[in-house]
């Protein structure tokens, strides 16, 4: 399962403002919020939104067998980024 800290630190690594992520994901502002506040369970459907969204972007969700989580730039995105 995607951790809203990770939902965060996606939307930083891009650059991307909670508008931003908005926009390419369709969903809403409330559901964005309960999601990066992990105050509710969001739904799937939802959650897949965003998740497909931030990876076309580029960021791949780490979960690690020991609990780790994070986020990665994929390289491509990561150059791309550094030009703007």
């Amino acid at each position: 399962m995607i951790d809203g800290r990770q939902i965060r630190a996606a939307r930083a690594m891009l650059g991307w403002s909670r508008e931003d992520l908005l926009k390419a994901s369709g969903i809403s502002m409330s559901a964005l919020l309960r999601m990066e506040g992990a105050l509710a369970d969001s739904r799937s459907s939802t959650l897949n939104k965003v998740v497909k969204a931030l990876s076309l972007a580029g960021i791949e969700f780490i979960t690690r067998d020991d609990g780790a989580i994070g986020v990665i730039l994929k390289a491509e995105q990561a150059k791309a980024s550094q030009g703007n």
